[in-house]
């Protein structure tokens, strides 16, 4: 048995060995025999085009286009589809590269079941589709009748000057909210993240101007650049002004400074209880009246999707600090 045997059973993926002149399959080792259902001596005796599921674009031809592009132009890696013994299909990741065995040009190919990875990707598919959904129903079965109701408002002001009316009114506001952050949340599974530099201290301005922020001030400390994606961004950042505000009261003080991989916002209000730090990123969670309990949990997953990491403390001065680190700087 040549040596090159014992470091091939070794690997834990599978491995072949490919002439580089017309692909044909020279040998393998135990782990793809078994990956595709056959004994050793089994794939020995057939030919490459046999273990090809040779459905477009998974092609003997374009297996042999790999096979020489990998001898000419260097390593090569890319999906594929395998035949089994049963003439089932298996998804792999494979990776080729020349190498020479025993004085011979050969391509070798590590072939990697990716059943599991597919399986998760169709599970993410499904649960996207589910979001999108979902997201339809909230604009159209649920704005369209808050929009009559509000319409109806507005005669029914024209008619009488009623205090119940003022509250019919906030509850409007309120569910109208509530369904945006709903959206947001729902459509924050399936976005994508698309990064780019931002100026730290412009973009908290920016979202500043967009929020009700009524008596409340803010002291921008930052001079971080950072990796982000621009508008979600803005989503995270106006969502904890927003929260600072809701919480704090109209006259809060909010400030962003730097940390060494990220950034903090923090306020002067009343703060987060020790116990309730973790909880006060669970969709529905909310300790105010006018809150919809989404807007931090919206602000969790934006920072999940950037890879970065959130956590609420205790401000040097009471209140409620929120540290979001993990955070690419721009040098």
């Amino acid at each position: 048995m040549p040596d090159y045997h014992e470091l091939f059973e070794k690997i834990p993926d599978g491995i072949t060995l490919h002439d580089p002149e017309d692909g044909s399959l020279l040998d393998a080792n135990e782990q793809f025999c078994e990956m595709l259902g056959y004994t050793r001596e089994e794939l020995r005796e057939l030919r490459f085009e046999e273990i090809i599921l040779n459905e477009s674009p998974y092609t003997i031809e374009r297996a042999e286009e790999y096979i020489q592009n990998a001898a000419t132009d260097g390593p090569q890696t890319f999906e594929w589809r395998d035949k089994t013994k049963a003439g089932e299909a298996l998804p792999v990741e494979v990776h080729l590269r020349q190498t020479t065995i025993d004085g011979n040009q050969r391509i070798l190919a590590v072939v990697r079941d990716i059943t599991d990875r597919k399986q998760r990707e169709r599970e993410l598919q499904r649960k996207n589709e589910r979001l999108e959904e979902f997201a339809s129903v909230v604009s159209h079965d649920l704005r369209n009748p808050l929009s009559v109701a509000s319409g109806r408002l507005e005669l029914a002001r024209e008619e009488c000057d009623s205090d119940h009316l003022d509250s019919v009114a906030r509850a409007h506001d309120r569910m109208a909210n509530l369904i945006e952050d709903l959206l947001a949340l729902a459509r924050d599974g399936k976005t994508t993240i698309d990064t780019e530099e931002v100026m730290l201290a412009d973009i908290t301005a920016d979202c500043w101007e967009n929020v009700e922020t009524a008596g409340a001030t803010l002291h921008i400390d930052t001079t971080h650049t950072i990796r982000a994606d621009h508008a979600r961004l803005q989503q995270l950042l106006e969502n904890l002004i927003r929260n600072a505000v809701e919480h704090g009261g109209e006259e809060v003080t909010v400030r962003i400074g730097d940390l060494t991989d990220g950034f903090f916002i923090q306020d002067d209000g009343p703060g987060i209880p020790q116990e309730a730090r973790t909880r006060v990123f669970e969709a529905g969670y909310t300790t105010s009246d006018d809150g919809t309990g989404y807007g931090l949990k919206i602000v969790t997953e934006i920072a999940n999707a950037h890879g970065w990491d959130i956590t609420a403390t205790g401000a040097e001065t009471d209140g409620a600090r929120f540290e979001i680190t993990d955070v690419t700087l721009s040098q």
